[in-house]
């Protein structure tokens, strides 16, 4: 896609690869944030990171299986909050820790069988060794988050403003909720190779939390997070191959310098130091 500007095939990957991640986890990260279970994010990186696992002990497709995992715990989610009666909160906790256990079971299996597991493409993320249907499949989610925001904008905003009244209101919340869950979990299973289970959380949060430091709207939130994510998960790529430093921790670390000094730069805290 970017082949005609970017002519070295490595790079142009890294660089699609991580500029459509950006973009379909800030958008969600908009919702998430704004909706208040910005656990989602590592419980569904670490379900990701268990499908995986559990994909290579079995010898098939590792993303295949990470993607069936997270929409697992997508369809899991609704059910075990309400009937179990605990928080969202409470139910991704738990379903974080079974991932995890399932997650470290099988590398410490494979492990004691003598089969050799490196996870550290899976924690840390790989941009080097990536096919282009990775990329392909990383664009396809970013213009399924795209257009979900697009297509149900108000379900969205009567959400975050309040759900139950948005139920009230006549809003069928309910699939608005499980087709969030789903293009996360299929955003995050897809994006685990590229970023990593344990950096992917800073794409989910971090974007929107920067937006926020500047914003007033959730409008302008979805269009002001995905830029920031872009551009600095571009920049990230493009400074890591040419200094031969790991492009997804660098670009993390990108992304909380930028928050940080958003936070300093904030109108709203000039706002609020005024007022105090």
């Amino acid at each position: 896609m970017l082949g005609f500007i970017i002519q070295n095939n490595i790079v142009c990957n890294a660089v699609e690869a991580m500029l459509f991640t950006s973009i379909a986890c800030a958008v969600l990260g908009v919702i998430i944030t704004q909706i208040n279970i910005s656990s989602i994010g590592f419980t569904m990186a670490h379900a990701a990171f268990a499908g995986a696992a559990v994909g290579m002990f079995l010898g098939v497709s590792a993303t295949l299986v990470a993607v069936a995992f997270s929409l697992a715990v997508a369809l899991l989610l609704g059910p075990l909050s309400d009937r179990a009666k605990i928080s969202t909160d409470t139910a991704l906790g738990v379903l974080f820790g079974m991932s995890m256990a399932v997650a470290i079971f099988f590398i410490a299996y494979m492990q004691h069988i003598g089969r050799g597991f490196n996870a550290t493409a899976l924690l840390f993320g790989d941009v080097i060794s990536l096919y282009r249907h990775e990329v392909y499949g990383l664009a396809v989610i970013s213009v399924l988050a795209v257009l979900f925001v697009v297509l149900f904008y108000k379900e969205i905003s009567a959400i975050v403003f309040n759900r139950k009244i948005a139920e009230a209101s006549g809003i069928r919340v309910t699939p608005i909720y499980y087709g969030m869950l789903f293009i996360i979990a299929i955003a995050v299973a897809l994006s685990l190779n590229i970023i990593g289970g344990l950096l992917l959380y800073v794409w989910l949060v971090t974007p929107a939390a920067i937006a926020y430091q500047f914003c007033y709207s959730v409008r302008s939130m979805f269009v002001v997070a995905p830029l920031i994510a872009a551009a600095i998960s571009v920049a990230g790529a493009v400074a890591g191959l040419e200094f031969s430093l790991p492009v997804a921790p660098l670009t993390a670390v990108a992304l909380g310098g930028v928050f940080m000094a958003a936070v300093i730069l904030s109108p709203k805290r000039r706002i609020t130091d005024s007022k105090s």
